[in-house]
């Protein structure tokens, strides 16, 4: 049986498996971006599919804090549109 890769959301800290959460990384130009693929090189972090965690992970500042960078609008507005879409931009 082949084993899931789990990992914890910054917000709610449940571990889930990796599949169903979001990545965002800090590039080394220290940009966070949205990681699509989970592929993308970096320090990443990962959230939950849902408002209430991207809500809570925002008024914590837990992705800053996990990342060491600012969290932008822009970087905000793709994770919105992920969780409501799931077709967000790569930003």
């Amino acid at each position: 049986m082949k084993k899931i890769p789990m990992r914890m959301c910054v917000a709610c800290r449940e571990m889930r498996a990796k599949k169903d959460l979001m990545r965002v990384v800090r590039t080394a130009e220290g940009e966070l971006r949205f990681d699509r693929t989970g592929k993308l090189s970096g320090r990443g972090a990962y959230l939950c599919r849902s408002a209430a965690c991207l809500e809570r992970a925002i008024k914590v500042r837990a992705l800053e804090r996990a990342l060491e960078a600012p969290f932008s609008d822009e970087l905000q507005k793709a994770l919105q549109s992920e969780i409501e879409h799931g077709d967000g931009p790569a930003v």
